[in-house]
């Protein structure tokens, strides 16, 4: 069993909605009023933030804030690497969901000359550019980041020179390379989506593996299915958006979210899955937003339910 790390990032620069930099310690206090001294028991590292950009005049609405979120990212990706290096699970607490490039990039760059799976467990794709961005909230481009996309083929935004140039570097955190390709990528309750990133997933024959599908067919028969379609992969990323459970049935308390999703026992059936495979190298919760929870701290809650559960699981049947 290797030693776990907890990278904890209070980032929600990357967000159209403030509050996502509160899930970490919306989490912390989940643990503690249960009870729970889970945060005493594994070393942890704070990433620096500069959340007090999202004061500074913006300058471009298809990419907000992409030079405060590029350093992010990088901040992010260099103790994923060392984690990872030193022989250890980095588990990544995150705000907003544009963390997960600098995550994906520190796995790279640990793994360089491995192919890096990555399994993607939220409502939305995340594949827009500042090129199809309907939003320019770049939680919604990570993804595309990570496959160095840009899908000019959909463009809608004209970029100005500064944000093309942010993006490119953005593609190049850690290592100056694509870090994921079409085939090791696997959604699983992806449901709102645009034009842009449907054609990419067309495209590219992304799966994604739908609540319903799930259900109708069997979660161990999909799951089964998808373990099989990253055969190749030598290491997995998994990154937990906790939109991808079913609002109604859980909480509002996440920046985006979106009905008809899972529900805590089988995201934690997922992640289990594929943690038995002994391949996964960091595992990523985001998007914990307790501004927004109207049930008080449910949100953080079941996180963090999740999270103590695959931890114990990352324990016994890990790497």
């Amino acid at each position: 069993m290797k030693p776990i790390k907890i990278i904890k990032n209070r980032s929600d620069i990357g967000a159209g909605t403030r509050g996502a930099d509160l899930g970490v310690d919306a989490i912390e206090i989940a643990a503690i009023n249960k009870g729970n001294n889970y945060f005493s028991k594994f070393e942890f590292v704070d990433v620096d933030t500069e959340n007090e950009s999202i004061y500074n005049k913006e300058n471009n609405s298809f990419a907000k804030r992409i030079d405060s979120v590029f350093q992010q990212c990088q901040r992010v990706s260099n103790p994923v690497k060392v984690a990872i290096q030193e022989n250890m699970l980095p588990i990544v607490l995150s705000g907003d969901h544009s963390s997960a490039l600098g995550s994906i990039s520190g796995v790279k760059a640990a793994f360089h000359q491995k192919r890096v799976g990555v399994l993607w467990i939220d409502a939305h794709a995340d594949l827009h550019s500042p090129y199809t961005s309907p939003s320019g909230n770049i939680h919604g481009m990570p993804l595309a980041a990570a496959l160095s996309e840009d899908n000019l083929d959909f463009q809608q935004n004209e970029v100005s020179r500064t944000t093309s140039e942010l993006w490119d570097r953005m593609k190049n955190i850690a290592i100056p390379e694509q870090k994921l390709h079409y085939e090791d990528l696997i959604f699983f309750g992806v449901r709102d989506t645009e034009a842009p990133e449907e054609s990419l997933i067309e495209k590219n024959n992304v799966k994604n593996y739908t609540v319903s599908e799930m259900r109708f067919r069997g979660f161990d028969t999909c799951l089964e299915e998808a373990i099989a379609k990253l055969a190749n992969c030598d290491v997995i990323y998994i990154s937990f958006d906790v939109d991808s459970m079913d609002c109604d049935l859980i909480s509002y308390g996440t920046g985006t979210p979106v009905a008809k999703g899972f529900d805590k026992e089988e995201v934690i059936h997922i992640i289990d899955a594929f943690i038995k495979t002994k391949k996964v190298v960091c595992f990523e919760i985001v998007e914990v937003n307790p501004l927004l929870d109207l049930k008080g701290n449910v949100m953080a809650e079941t996180a963090f339910e999740v999270l103590d559960h695959v931890t114990k699981t990352f324990q016994t049947e890990g790497m």
